[in-house]
């Protein structure tokens, strides 16, 4: 593949991670106009989000498979089709008034996010075996800001009263154009399981890949900084009402305060990569993160709680994304390694966030959240599993800023063509490393 052909595929993986924050975001600043419209009560709101839940991990279940059977192409093609075709339902059972049919809308949207999210996460693994270079966090930044962009055209259709059914119309549109212009720059084949033909590169020369020590201690960091991220996202603005007294327009501006904070540590992630390694950032982020949420929990003044939640954000902006580059890079068989861990994460952004409700209910959120700064602050203790195991020459020669000439490039075809054959070389030996199961 070469340098251009990465570089096409790296920004069409940008705006696939680009689009579901779009839609997610626009879709949760509309909730309460959908709720009026559709004249249901809150504990009816909560039955109808409950379709969101289900399609989710059903996406998610089959996602891993999916993508080891066709490759990640057509995932991400079904995904985001999916996500276009129930923005278009939702709008529509919003101007119908049909419960059941956004309900339904929900379902096929959790699907979509579900199954497109984890074959791009494993199409991104790929890109970073390929270049040598730290690329998750960039895609995951794309995410964030993406829910930053959508939140608040949400807030300013909301403002001038622009009907819900038309703006998630106006988002299918949009969505759909992206699927045409990016789909394109996405190779077939990934993914894909070696052929049964093909025995010493199909068959694993460690230990299967849910009895990993590694890979299980990586799926407990994704599960921490999952657990970390979900429970900001659903429960933040009221922990800040509730739990410190602040206004509603004040405990909103909290959250867009941690989802400013997570792009920032996910756009700059690639730069601290680089120069400290995996294990390192992991574990400053969950050292951050870890102190904003203890700051949140036991300080009583609200200013000092909603500065700490820039901490909370930024230690969480890394961890999910830096882990599943670890498990791509812990032995054979990526796809199922990247699908296991992501499958973790996303498990803990749907189950932690009600559980922690139902904790909430009995204690209190700001002590609920210490099941979070538990699980955060063990994700300290173990985060040198997500440590670099091997590195190949041509990923050495391309992540190290030292082994960078300091001239000038060259402008003629051979740097193109070395590095063409450095990374081919390096898929080579990536598909033949030895699994010690090991700790770095």
């Amino acid at each position: 593949m070469t340098d251009r052909a990465v570089r096409r595929r790296r920004h069409a993986l940008f705006l696939f991670f680009f689009l579901p924050g779009i839609a997610m975001s626009s879709w949760v600043t509309r909730t309460p106009d959908i709720r009026d419209r559709l004249g249901v009560s809150t504990g009816q709101m909560g039955l109808i989000l409950f379709g969101l839940s289900v399609g989710s991990m059903c996406g998610i279940l089959c996602s891993g498979r999916l993508v080891s059977r066709f490759g990640t192409r057509p995932v991400i093609a079904l995904g985001t089709l999916l996500v276009v075709v129930s923005m278009a339902v939702i709008g529509v059972g919003c101007a119908v008034r049909s419960a059941p049919l956004v309900t339904a809308g929900l379902w096929v949207f959790g699907a979509g996010m579900g199954s497109g999210e984890v074959a791009v996460n494993v199409d991104g693994a790929d890109v970073e075996r390929l270049t040598g270079s730290a690329v998750l966090p960039t895609l995951h930044g794309c995410f964030s800001l993406g829910t930053v962009v959508g939140g608040l055209a949400g807030m300013a259709a909301t403002a001038v009263a622009f009907p819900a059914s038309w703006h998630l119309a106006v988002v299918a549109v949009i969505a759909a154009g992206i699927l045409v212009h990016a789909l394109r720059a996405v190779p077939a084949g990934t993914g894909i399981r070696a052929a049964s033909g093909d025995r010493d590169a199909a068959r694993p020369s460690g230990p299967p890949v849910r009895k990993d020590r590694r890979l299980l201690l990586i799926g407990a960091i994704v599960l921490a900084m999952a657990l970390a991220e979900g429970a900001a996202n659903d429960w933040l603005p009221l922990l800040m009402v509730d739990g410190h007294g602040l206004g509603a327009a004040a405990g909103s501006l909290v959250y867009v305060g941690f989802a400013a904070a997570m792009t920032l540590g996910r756009f700059s992630g690639s730069y601290f990569l680089d120069r400290f390694g995996r294990a390192a950032v992991v574990r400053a982020s969950a050292v951050s993160g870890a102190a904003g949420l203890l700051l949140v929990v036991f300080s009583d003044n609200a200013v000092v709680a909603a500065a700490a939640v820039l901490f909370w954000g930024l230690g969480a902006s890394l961890g999910f994304p830096v882990a599943l580059s670890a498990a791509g890079d812990s032995g054979p068989d990526r796809t199922a390694r990247v699908g296991l861990v992501a499958t973790i994460g996303y498990v803990a952004f749907l189950v932690g966030p009600p559980a922690l409700g139902f904790l909430g209910d009995h204690y209190g959120l700001r002590s609920a959240m210490t099941v979070v700064l538990v699980f955060v602050a063990s994700a300290v203790l173990i985060a040198p599993a997500a440590g670099t195991r091997v590195r190949t020459p041509a990923a050495a020669r391309a992540g190290s800023p030292r082994a960078r000439p300091s001239g000038p490039p060259r402008t003629d075809g051979t740097d193109r063509a070395e590095h063409a054959e450095h990374a081919e070389r390096a898929r080579h030996m990536d598909q033949h490393l030895p699994e010690t199961g090991d700790l770095p």
